[in-house]
Protein backbone atom coordinates (compact mmCIF):
# COMPACT_ATOMS: atom_id res chain seq x y z
CA UNK A 1 0.00 0.00 0.00
CA UNK A 2 1.42 3.55 -0.78
CA UNK A 3 1.89 5.67 2.36
CA UNK A 4 -0.09 9.59 1.99
CA UNK A 5 2.19 12.02 2.96
CA UNK A 6 -0.11 15.22 2.65
CA UNK A 7 0.42 15.86 6.00
CA UNK A 8 4.12 16.61 6.79
CA UNK A 9 4.96 15.36 10.18
CA UNK A 10 7.49 17.05 12.88
CA UNK A 11 9.78 14.45 11.92
CA UNK A 12 9.56 14.70 8.11
CA UNK A 13 9.97 18.42 8.27
CA UNK A 14 12.79 18.09 10.64
CA UNK A 15 14.93 16.12 8.30
CA UNK A 16 13.69 18.60 5.10
CA UNK A 17 14.91 21.28 6.60
CA UNK A 18 18.17 20.05 8.71
CA UNK A 19 21.31 21.64 8.34
CA UNK A 20 23.97 19.28 8.80
CA UNK A 21 22.71 15.99 7.22
CA UNK A 22 24.34 12.33 7.20
CA UNK A 23 23.65 9.80 4.03
CA UNK A 24 23.75 6.10 4.00
CA UNK A 25 24.02 4.46 1.07
CA UNK A 26 23.76 1.05 0.20
CA UNK A 27 26.03 -1.38 -1.28
CA UNK A 28 23.18 -2.91 -3.72
CA UNK A 29 22.41 0.96 -4.88
CA UNK A 30 26.17 1.12 -5.70
CA UNK A 31 27.35 -1.61 -6.96
CA UNK A 32 26.93 -5.52 -8.42
CA UNK A 33 28.88 -8.80 -8.72
CA UNK A 34 28.69 -8.77 -12.50
CA UNK A 35 29.91 -5.14 -12.97
CA UNK A 36 31.39 -3.70 -9.59
CA UNK A 37 30.54 0.29 -9.51
CA UNK A 38 27.44 1.48 -11.23
CA UNK A 39 28.59 4.67 -12.18
CA UNK A 40 25.16 6.37 -13.32
CA UNK A 41 23.47 5.02 -10.28
CA UNK A 42 26.42 7.06 -8.01
CA UNK A 43 26.29 10.29 -10.33
CA UNK A 44 22.55 10.74 -9.37
CA UNK A 45 22.84 10.02 -5.80
CA UNK A 46 26.08 12.85 -6.35
CA UNK A 47 23.64 15.06 -8.30
CA UNK A 48 20.27 14.35 -5.18
CA UNK A 49 23.57 15.53 -2.43
CA UNK A 50 25.31 18.17 -4.53
CA UNK A 51 21.42 19.80 -4.59
CA UNK A 52 20.90 19.47 -0.78
CA UNK A 53 24.36 21.22 -0.37
CA UNK A 54 23.58 23.99 -2.79
CA UNK A 55 20.37 24.65 -0.77
CA UNK A 56 22.41 25.34 2.29
CA UNK A 57 23.09 22.03 3.84
CA UNK A 58 26.40 20.28 4.96
CA UNK A 59 26.58 16.43 3.80
CA UNK A 60 28.74 14.00 5.24
CA UNK A 61 28.42 10.66 2.97
CA UNK A 62 28.65 7.53 4.39
CA UNK A 63 29.35 4.76 1.43
CA UNK A 64 28.95 1.08 1.38
CA UNK A 65 30.41 -0.93 -1.42
CA UNK A 66 34.06 -1.33 -1.14
CA UNK A 67 33.64 -5.18 -1.14
CA UNK A 68 31.15 -5.18 -3.81
CA UNK A 69 33.55 -2.30 -5.84
CA UNK A 70 36.59 -5.28 -5.34
CA UNK A 71 34.95 -8.30 -6.39
CA UNK A 72 34.43 -7.73 -10.44
CA UNK A 73 38.13 -6.13 -10.86
CA UNK A 74 39.43 -9.38 -8.74
CA UNK A 75 37.75 -11.85 -10.68
CA UNK A 76 35.08 -13.04 -7.86
CA UNK A 77 31.33 -13.88 -9.07
CA UNK A 78 30.11 -13.69 -5.30
CA UNK A 79 30.67 -12.06 -1.84
CA UNK A 80 33.63 -14.19 -0.32
CA UNK A 81 32.62 -15.58 3.25
CA UNK A 82 36.42 -15.76 4.75
CA UNK A 83 38.01 -12.99 6.17
CA UNK A 84 41.28 -12.38 4.19
CA UNK A 85 39.23 -12.71 0.80
CA UNK A 86 36.61 -9.87 2.18
CA UNK A 87 39.76 -7.47 3.16
CA UNK A 88 41.54 -7.97 -0.12
CA UNK A 89 38.44 -7.02 -2.21
CA UNK A 90 37.84 -4.26 0.44
CA UNK A 91 41.53 -3.16 -0.46
CA UNK A 92 40.86 -2.91 -3.96
CA UNK A 93 36.58 -1.46 -3.94
CA UNK A 94 38.21 1.35 -1.34
CA UNK A 95 40.45 2.72 -3.83
CA UNK A 96 37.79 2.05 -6.84
CA UNK A 97 35.14 3.81 -4.79
CA UNK A 98 36.66 7.11 -3.40
CA UNK A 99 38.01 7.31 -7.21
CA UNK A 100 34.73 7.04 -8.14
CA UNK A 101 33.12 9.55 -5.76
CA UNK A 102 36.07 11.88 -6.74
CA UNK A 103 35.30 12.02 -10.42
CA UNK A 104 31.44 12.50 -10.05
CA UNK A 105 31.88 15.56 -6.74
CA UNK A 106 34.34 16.88 -9.51
CA UNK A 107 31.91 17.42 -12.23
CA UNK A 108 30.63 20.18 -9.43
CA UNK A 109 33.84 21.47 -8.53
CA UNK A 110 33.68 19.66 -5.25
CA UNK A 111 36.92 17.96 -3.73
CA UNK A 112 36.03 14.43 -1.83
CA UNK A 113 37.70 13.28 1.17
CA UNK A 114 37.75 9.47 2.19
CA UNK A 115 37.54 8.44 6.11
CA UNK A 116 37.64 4.91 6.46
CA UNK A 117 36.82 4.34 10.26
CA UNK A 118 36.97 0.74 12.44
CA UNK A 119 34.77 0.60 15.43
CA UNK A 120 37.77 0.84 17.36
CA UNK A 121 37.78 4.06 16.35
CA UNK A 122 34.28 5.18 18.59
CA UNK A 123 35.46 2.78 21.23
CA UNK A 124 38.60 4.53 22.48
CA UNK A 125 37.97 8.60 23.12
CA UNK A 126 41.22 10.04 21.66
CA UNK A 127 39.86 7.96 18.42
CA UNK A 128 36.72 9.48 18.75
CA UNK A 129 38.05 13.42 18.66
CA UNK A 130 40.47 12.94 16.25
CA UNK A 131 37.58 11.52 13.66
CA UNK A 132 35.82 14.09 14.69
CA UNK A 133 38.10 16.67 14.29
CA UNK A 134 39.00 15.59 10.38
CA UNK A 135 35.51 15.31 9.61
CA UNK A 136 34.54 18.86 10.54
CA UNK A 137 37.64 20.38 9.27
CA UNK A 138 36.81 18.72 5.72
CA UNK A 139 33.34 20.57 5.74
CA UNK A 140 35.30 23.92 7.13
CA UNK A 141 37.03 23.31 3.71
CA UNK A 142 34.27 22.77 1.83
CA UNK A 143 35.27 18.65 0.89
CA UNK A 144 32.68 16.05 0.68
CA UNK A 145 33.60 13.75 3.58
CA UNK A 146 32.94 9.90 1.80
CA UNK A 147 32.74 7.60 5.19
CA UNK A 148 33.39 3.95 4.99
CA UNK A 149 34.26 1.05 7.42
CA UNK A 150 38.07 0.84 7.12
CA UNK A 151 37.28 -3.08 6.09
CA UNK A 152 40.75 -3.47 5.23
CA UNK A 153 41.70 -4.00 8.78
CA UNK A 154 38.50 -4.76 10.45
CA UNK A 155 38.43 -8.12 12.32
CA UNK A 156 34.99 -10.18 12.87
CA UNK A 157 35.55 -8.67 16.27
CA UNK A 158 36.06 -5.37 15.90
CA UNK A 159 33.64 -4.53 12.56
CA UNK A 160 30.55 -2.62 12.94
CA UNK A 161 28.66 -5.52 11.13
CA UNK A 162 26.69 -2.86 8.98
CA UNK A 163 27.27 0.72 7.86
CA UNK A 164 23.93 1.83 8.96
CA UNK A 165 25.29 1.64 12.42
CA UNK A 166 28.46 3.43 11.03
CA UNK A 167 26.56 5.90 9.68
CA UNK A 168 24.58 6.47 12.90
CA UNK A 169 27.91 6.89 15.24
CA UNK A 170 28.56 9.48 12.53
CA UNK A 171 25.57 11.40 12.62
CA UNK A 172 25.93 11.59 16.20
CA UNK A 173 29.54 12.45 16.21
CA UNK A 174 29.02 15.33 13.27
CA UNK A 175 26.16 16.88 15.67
CA UNK A 176 24.00 15.64 12.08
CA UNK A 177 20.33 17.27 12.42
CA UNK A 178 19.01 14.31 10.13
CA UNK A 179 20.01 10.83 9.03
CA UNK A 180 18.81 9.43 5.64
CA UNK A 181 19.42 5.82 5.27
CA UNK A 182 19.30 4.88 1.45
CA UNK A 183 18.93 1.11 -0.26
CA UNK A 184 17.37 -0.48 -2.31
CA UNK A 185 14.09 -1.04 0.15
CA UNK A 186 11.53 1.93 -0.04
CA UNK A 187 10.75 2.48 3.33
CA UNK A 188 9.49 -0.13 6.85
CA UNK A 189 7.02 -2.41 6.31
CA UNK A 190 4.80 -4.36 8.72
CA UNK A 191 5.43 -7.57 6.62
CA UNK A 192 6.98 -8.83 3.84
CA UNK A 193 6.07 -6.94 0.82
CA UNK A 194 7.35 -9.21 -1.30
CA UNK A 195 4.53 -11.30 -0.52
CA UNK A 196 2.10 -8.24 -1.41
CA UNK A 197 0.32 -8.17 1.35
CA UNK A 198 2.07 -5.95 3.70
CA UNK A 199 1.35 -1.88 4.64
CA UNK A 200 4.49 0.55 4.46
CA UNK A 201 5.03 1.73 7.95
CA UNK A 202 5.38 6.11 6.96
CA UNK A 203 6.30 7.04 10.55
CA UNK A 204 7.80 5.16 13.48
CA UNK A 205 7.37 7.86 16.55
CA UNK A 206 7.80 5.59 19.48
CA UNK A 207 8.78 1.24 20.15
CA UNK A 208 5.05 0.85 20.33
CA UNK A 209 4.50 1.66 16.69
CA UNK A 210 7.07 -1.52 16.07
CA UNK A 211 5.20 -3.65 17.70
CA UNK A 212 4.87 -6.91 15.55
CA UNK A 213 7.57 -5.80 12.44
CA UNK A 214 9.92 -8.56 11.15
CA UNK A 215 12.86 -7.42 9.54
CA UNK A 216 14.67 -9.53 7.56
CA UNK A 217 18.80 -9.87 7.46
CA UNK A 218 21.44 -8.98 4.33
CA UNK A 219 21.19 -9.38 0.50
CA UNK A 220 23.65 -10.95 -1.60
CA UNK A 221 26.39 -7.45 -1.46
CA UNK A 222 25.44 -6.14 1.70
CA UNK A 223 25.55 -7.20 5.35
CA UNK A 224 22.30 -5.53 7.01
CA UNK A 225 19.25 -5.85 5.33
CA UNK A 226 16.27 -4.73 7.35
CA UNK A 227 17.14 -5.74 10.87
CA UNK A 228 20.18 -3.65 10.53
CA UNK A 229 18.56 -0.66 8.77
CA UNK A 230 15.69 -0.62 11.84
CA UNK A 231 18.53 -0.73 14.46
CA UNK A 232 20.30 1.97 13.74
CA UNK A 233 17.42 4.21 13.07
CA UNK A 234 16.49 3.56 16.95
CA UNK A 235 20.17 4.15 17.72
CA UNK A 236 20.01 7.47 15.80
CA UNK A 237 16.65 8.63 17.14
CA UNK A 238 17.22 7.44 20.43
CA UNK A 239 20.49 10.20 20.15
CA UNK A 240 18.40 12.82 18.98
CA UNK A 241 18.73 12.52 15.31
CA UNK A 242 15.98 12.28 12.98
CA UNK A 243 15.67 9.39 10.22
CA UNK A 244 14.56 8.83 6.97
CA UNK A 245 14.28 5.44 5.74
CA UNK A 246 13.72 5.27 1.68
CA UNK A 247 14.31 3.92 -1.90
CA UNK A 248 18.41 5.25 -3.29
CA UNK A 249 16.25 5.39 -6.27
CA UNK A 250 13.99 8.55 -4.81
CA UNK A 251 17.15 10.07 -3.47
CA UNK A 252 16.49 13.13 -4.84
CA UNK A 253 12.77 13.09 -3.24
CA UNK A 254 14.54 11.63 0.21
CA UNK A 255 17.09 14.92 0.05
CA UNK A 256 14.29 17.64 -0.93
CA UNK A 257 10.91 17.05 0.24
CA UNK A 258 11.32 13.96 2.59
CA UNK A 259 7.89 12.79 1.49
CA UNK A 260 9.23 8.84 0.61
CA UNK A 261 9.83 6.16 2.58
CA UNK A 262 9.60 5.82 6.20
CA UNK A 263 10.34 8.84 9.09
CA UNK A 264 11.67 7.97 12.43
CA UNK A 265 10.96 10.33 15.28
CA UNK A 266 13.83 11.49 17.40
CA UNK A 267 13.42 11.33 21.11
CA UNK A 268 13.36 15.47 22.69
CA UNK A 269 16.66 15.29 24.58
CA UNK A 270 19.96 14.61 22.36
CA UNK A 271 22.23 12.66 24.71
CA UNK A 272 25.61 14.53 25.63
CA UNK A 273 28.40 13.38 24.03
CA UNK A 274 29.69 11.44 26.80
CA UNK A 275 26.68 9.08 27.18
CA UNK A 276 25.97 8.81 23.94
CA UNK A 277 29.41 7.17 23.84
CA UNK A 278 29.16 4.89 27.13
CA UNK A 279 25.46 3.52 25.70
CA UNK A 280 26.32 2.68 21.78
CA UNK A 281 30.18 3.67 21.28
CA UNK A 282 32.16 1.94 24.18
CA UNK A 283 32.63 -1.39 24.49
CA UNK A 284 32.21 -2.91 27.75
CA UNK A 285 35.13 -4.26 29.18
CA UNK A 286 33.68 -6.42 31.74
CA UNK A 287 30.23 -6.73 33.91
CA UNK A 288 28.78 -5.98 36.92
CA UNK A 289 26.02 -8.30 38.70
CA UNK A 290 23.37 -6.12 41.30
CA UNK A 291 21.00 -7.16 43.50
CA UNK A 292 17.16 -6.35 43.12
CA UNK A 293 17.46 -2.66 44.87
CA UNK A 294 20.74 -2.20 43.12
CA UNK A 295 18.62 -2.72 39.98
CA UNK A 296 16.05 -0.17 41.15
CA UNK A 297 18.25 2.47 42.11
CA UNK A 298 20.14 2.31 38.80
CA UNK A 299 16.54 2.49 37.20
CA UNK A 300 15.97 5.71 38.85
CA UNK A 301 19.20 7.12 37.39
CA UNK A 302 20.93 6.63 40.95
CA UNK A 303 24.71 5.97 41.98
CA UNK A 304 25.61 2.84 41.90
CA UNK A 305 27.31 2.04 45.41
CA UNK A 306 29.25 -1.12 46.32
CA UNK A 307 26.79 -2.51 48.89
CA UNK A 308 24.52 -3.83 45.68
CA UNK A 309 27.22 -5.70 43.91
CA UNK A 310 27.27 -9.77 44.45
CA UNK A 311 29.47 -10.13 41.83
CA UNK A 312 32.44 -9.43 38.99
CA UNK A 313 33.32 -10.48 35.99
CA UNK A 314 36.10 -9.52 33.59
CA UNK A 315 39.13 -7.50 34.09
CA UNK A 316 38.77 -3.71 33.74
CA UNK A 317 40.29 -0.51 35.22
CA UNK A 318 39.19 2.52 36.24
CA UNK A 319 37.37 4.63 33.52
CA UNK A 320 36.30 1.41 31.72
CA UNK A 321 32.91 1.45 30.32
CA UNK A 322 31.01 -1.69 32.04
CA UNK A 323 27.61 -3.54 32.00
CA UNK A 324 25.14 -3.30 34.67
CA UNK A 325 23.59 -6.75 34.85
CA UNK A 326 20.46 -7.71 36.92
CA UNK A 327 19.97 -11.09 39.07
CA UNK A 328 18.09 -12.44 35.59
CA UNK A 329 20.63 -11.46 33.33
CA UNK A 330 19.26 -8.51 31.49
CA UNK A 331 21.57 -5.44 30.87
CA UNK A 332 19.84 -2.77 32.62
CA UNK A 333 22.37 -0.05 32.36
CA UNK A 334 26.24 0.82 31.32
CA UNK A 335 28.18 2.74 32.76
CA UNK A 336 31.85 4.36 33.40
CA UNK A 337 33.08 2.55 36.77
CA UNK A 338 35.55 4.18 39.03
CA UNK A 339 37.61 1.30 40.51
CA UNK A 340 40.10 -1.17 38.88
CA UNK A 341 38.05 -5.05 38.73
CA UNK A 342 41.03 -6.26 41.42
CA UNK A 343 40.39 -3.33 43.52
CA UNK A 344 36.52 -3.70 43.59
CA UNK A 345 36.86 -7.52 44.40
CA UNK A 346 36.92 -6.37 48.00
CA UNK A 347 34.49 -4.20 48.11
CA UNK A 348 31.73 -6.33 47.34
CA UNK A 349 28.17 -6.40 49.12
CA UNK A 350 29.84 -3.95 51.91
CA UNK A 351 28.46 -0.74 52.68
CA UNK A 352 29.84 2.83 52.13
CA UNK A 353 30.29 3.46 56.40
CA UNK A 354 32.06 0.45 56.39
CA UNK A 355 34.82 1.16 53.61
CA UNK A 356 37.94 3.20 54.06
CA UNK A 357 37.72 7.39 53.16
CA UNK A 358 39.46 6.42 49.65
CA UNK A 359 36.72 3.83 48.50
CA UNK A 360 33.65 5.72 49.46
CA UNK A 361 33.03 7.32 46.12
CA UNK A 362 30.20 5.50 44.09
CA UNK A 363 31.10 2.32 41.70
CA UNK A 364 29.39 3.74 39.02
CA UNK A 365 28.42 7.50 39.58
CA UNK A 366 24.99 8.87 38.17
CA UNK A 367 26.29 11.33 35.89
CA UNK A 368 28.26 8.57 34.01
CA UNK A 369 25.05 6.05 34.09
CA UNK A 370 23.15 5.06 31.00
CA UNK A 371 19.91 2.75 32.03
CA UNK A 372 19.23 0.71 28.56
Amino acid sequence: MTASYDAISPARQAISSARRVVVKIGSSALTSLERGIHSASLDSLADAVEARMRAGSDVVVVSSGAIGAGLAPLGLTRRPKDLATKQAAASVGQLALAHAWGTSFARYGRTVGQVLLSADDFARREHHRNAQRTLERLRSLGAVAVVNENDTVATEEIRFGDNDRLAALVAHLVGADALLLLSDVDGLYDGDPRKGDANLIPEVRSRADLEGVIAGTGGVLGTGGMASKLSAARLAADAGVPVLLAAASAADEALGSGRVGTAFAARPVRLSARKFWVRHAADARGSLRLDAGAVRAVARRSSLLAAGITSIHGRFYGGDVVSLVGPDDDVVARGVVEYDSTELTGMLGRSTHELPDDLRRPVVHADDLVVV
